[in-house]
């Protein structure tokens, strides 16, 4: 039987895939990885693996592709694609309706308050970290991980460990029984919650100690390669591009603050840093059972999100981040051996077009405000029923609507569904 050392899958937001081996007859002993490592690059869209594939490291996203298995032509099962529901649902198999995760964040009826995804009033930030961004667990989440079932399987003998920039990157992958990591941009220190423990491990006292982000960020972010050799995307001059803070153009080469270090290569450079930090410090795959480290490279999204998916940056960050994961499977080879470990490669959404972009290029397009919706919801429904608060919140481009207070004025909610069907149809 072939053995695979990386299992490559990308999948568009399918969370139950598998790959067929030769069945193992009853007198082979079953041959366990020492180590699993679920990589997840936050807004990382299909084409980027063929768009910039020519650029790409011989060892890293290119060696996944071209030794790995590419799973192909899934198909999200759910609607809100998009940080949240894509971290939980790729590790937890399930829908938000049964899971809980709806989104990012989402309106509480019974609360009368927004609720975000990964929030937990009832513990506190662990570590050199400012008070909320401690504030957070897997409580939202109502059902359990693989990661969680390993623990359960080894009765909770294998070691868990989350790690990303952002809170839900590295807490909804690490499931309810594991231990998650993050960064807190307030003080630069990677944080964690008293879910998980009273004190951090000493080793992250140590990694922080080190001012990291700080030593990064004394340098400007230049690009990988010439310019000119960016051909896969456009000029870098674009208006509708975010400019970095403290800059005036959104343009080669940036100053990039400690506070949105997110916002360039170096948030996935850091990410590495204490993801080989936890897996050298915590001994993963060393043990008699099969340890996790789930990694979510959160600096993608940032980037896509500040300057588009058509940006220069975006093809900077991806070609700097394709020799991060050369640099992380150098590692797993020295550290847990080759052919020890399996590691698969996926996103937890995509990226939709800037619609400025489109409309330059003569493609129809333009931008859904959710909040204009909800105003205009409230116009319809002042005018058909008389003065009053319809319409609770709007989120997700979801309307929660005051049931309370067709309750009391007793209007029928199909009489509301229809008013508002009718007049929000004749809306472009």
């Amino acid at each position: 039987m072939k053995i695979y050392n990386y299992l490559f899958v990308v999948l568009l937001g399918v969370n139950l895939t598998f790959a067929q081996k030769t069945p193992v007859k009853s007198s082979s002993p079953v041959n366990k990885p020492k180590l699993v490592v679920g990589i997840i690059v936050d807004q990382m869209r299909y084409d980027f693996l063929y768009r910039f594939y020519d650029k790409y490291s011989e060892f890293g996203i290119k060696k996944m592709m071209n030794q790995g298995f590419n799973c192909r032509n899934n198909q999200y099962h759910y609607a809100s694609t998009v940080t949240g529901p894509g971290h939980a649902h790729v590790y937890n198999g399930s829908s938000p309706a049964i899971s809980g995760i709806i989104g990012n964040e989402w309106y509480n009826s019974q609360s009368n308050k927004s609720v975000y995804v990964v929030e937990d009033s009832l513990v506190k930030t662990v570590g050199n970290g400012s008070e909320v961004a401690g504030k957070m667990s897997p409580k939202n989440m109502k059902v359990i991980t693989v990661t969680d079932q390993l623990r359960i399987a080894s009765q909770f003998n294998s070691k868990v460990i989350g790690v990303a920039i952002k809170d839900r990157g590295a807490i909804l992958p690490a499931g309810h029984s594991g231990t998650a990591f993050w960064y807190d941009s307030k003080t630069n220190n990677w944080i964690s919650s008293s879910h998980y423990m009273e004190k951090l491990p000493e080793w992250v006292n140590v990694f922080n100690n080190q001012k990291l982000p700080e030593k990064y960020t004394a340098n400007l972010w230049t690009p990988l390669l010439d310019l000119k050799q960016y051909s896969e995307t456009e000029e870098d001059d674009q208006a509708y591009e975010a400019n970095l803070t403290g800059e005036s153009k959104a343009v080669f080469p940036h100053k990039v603050q400690t506070s949105n270090i997110a916002n360039s290569p170096y948030g996935n450079t850091l990410t590495t840093d204490f993801a080989l930090a936890a897996l050298s410090n915590e001994k993963l795959g060393k043990g008699s059972f099969t340890d996790f480290l789930a990694i979510s490279y959160s600096s993608p999204d940032y980037v896509g999100h500040s300057f588009g998916p058509q940006s220069k940056e975006i093809e900077d960050v991806y070609l700097k981040l394709d020799l991060e994961i050369k640099r992380l499977l150098e590692n797993l080879d020295n550290q847990v051996g080759v052919g020890n470990y399996t590691v698969f490669l996926s996103a937890d959404h995509g990226v939709a077009e800037i619609p400025a972009f489109l409309k330059k290029n003569k493609v129809n397009a333009g931008l859904f405000l959710g909040t204009e919706i909800e105003k205009l919801s409230e116009s319809i429904l002042d005018k058909k029923f008389g003065d009053g608060q319809w319409v609770l919140s709007e989120s997700n481009y979801q309307l929660y609507l005051n049931t309370k207070l067709l309750d009391e004025k007793k209007i029928e909610l199909g009489e509301v569904v229809s008013t508002l069907q009718k007049e929000l149809l004749k809306v472009e």
